[in-house]
């Protein structure tokens, strides 16, 4: 298709300071699941293997457990999508740029997509198996081209893509309630050895040997991606994130319905045990995710709300955070660093939730000492560098 000259845009250029906090809670919303598994034996495996399994707090209703499963509840896949839903909401922002310059659309863009595939392999292979930023740049690829056709359009491809997913998941659900239990998984001890004495070398020889399986969740989600891509779309035309009175209205809206009906339908499947899981993290999380935006959105609104400004930093830097959150916990948790997961296996989850809230404050802090200095994170500033335009030369004399 060829591009579309843009003629108008669609909403505000000023920036929303709602999208920063918003962006901030999403990166370290995501960091309170990937730390179980940074501190799993077996690590980036051990999500294969169901080594990642959180405990059952009515078989042993223990402090500790408790705690735990509360913890992973509140964040098991609700802040990816968070994140997923600010990811569309951020292409909205840059197709209404284009307008505003009257630029064709996509134009630019795919290059943008490429950087991040690349950005996303890199950390794939130096850092985390379980990378966003690759799934987010082919969907993204697909979005874009969407953004330029009519409405109609965009809204039967978010609705088909949802159904497409929700069809999918349920199936997948229905399977494995027709299995029989085979009990909690268990880390391959090839695997354990390796985040726990293995080299650095050894553990990018392992992503890059097992790179279709560790990349399947972004296959298995797309429809969801797509569909959460549109939705942040939709909710930003809509004015979900402004100050008017009426994103006020929706905002309300989005807190009831999303932890309304998500809170209690999450509740019941994290109970329901593993057969539920999928259901869990890539069926209803998604509408916690919104009611999170509701409740973020209303409490912005009528308080003044401690740390916000804090939030609002990660948020800015939210590239540089999600990688470095992430190297953080590599070097912390692995034999090539400090090794805590190995020497601290059996000594319960409080650890862990510590890690994840030191982690979040080194984070936090160097974001707001990183943007008294500069305008942007150390990674969007060399996304910047690239994507930037150069000025053509001319003749020389």
């Amino acid at each position: 298709m060829a591009p579309t000259t843009l003629v108008a845009p669609r909403a505000t250029s000023t920036r929303l300071p709602l999208l920063d906090v918003l962006r901030g809670a999403a990166i370290l919303g995501t960091l309170m699941t990937n730390v179980w598994i940074f501190a799993s034996p077996g690590s980036e495996r051990a999500v294969l293997d169901g080594g990642l399994d959180a405990p059952d707090p009515l078989a042993a209703p223990s402090a500790a457990n408790i705690a735990e499963s509360v913890f992973r509840f509140l964040a098991d896949g609700k802040f990816l999508s968070l994140l997923t839903i600010l990811f569309g909401v951020g292409l909205a922002i840059q197709y209404d740029s284009a307008a505003r310059r009257g630029e064709p659309w996509p134009g630019r863009y795919p290059r943008r997509a490429a950087f991040l595939f690349l950005e996303g392999t890199v950390h794939f292979v130096l850092v985390f198996a379980w990378d966003v930023l690759m799934g987010y740049a082919v969907t993204a690829l697909l979005v874009a081209r969407l953004l330029a056709r009519s409405e109609k359009v965009c809204r039967a491809a978010m609705w088909t893509a949802g159904g497409l997913h929700l069809a999918l998941i349920g199936l997948v659900t229905l399977g494995d309630l027709a299995e029989a239990d085979s009990g909690p998984g268990t880390p391959d001890p090839a695997a354990t050895r390796l985040y726990a004495h293995g080299g650095y070398l050894d553990q990018i020889s392992f992503r890059l040997d097992n790179a279709l399986a560790l990349r399947v969740e972004p296959v298995f989600t797309f429809g969801l991606l797509v569909f959460l891509f549109l939705l942040g779309v939709r909710l930003y035309r809509a004015g979900a994130f402004g100050t008017s009175a009426g994103g006020r209205r929706i905002r309300v809206r989005m807190a009831a319905w999303g932890l309304g009906a998500g809170l209690p339908l999450g509740a019941a499947a994290a109970l329901g045990g593993p057969d539920f899981f999928v259901l869990g993290r890539y069926g209803i999380a998604p509408l916690v995710a919104v009611g999170y935006i509701g409740l973020i959105g209303c409490a912005l609104d009528r308080f003044r709300v401690p740390g916000a400004g804090a939030l609002g930093s990660v948020g800015r830097t939210a590239l540089s955070c999600y990688v470095g959150q992430n190297l953080l916990c590599m070097l912390l948790c692995y034999g090539i660093g400090l090794g805590l997961t190995d020497r601290l296996a059996g000594s319960g989850p409080w650890w862990v939730m510590g890690l994840w809230a030191g982690v979040g404050l080194v984070l936090v802090a160097a974001s707001r000492l990183w943007l008294h200095r500069f305008e942007r994170g150390p990674l969007e500033a060399v996304q910047h560098w690239a994507l930037s335009p150069r000025p053509a030369r001319g003749p020389r004399p």
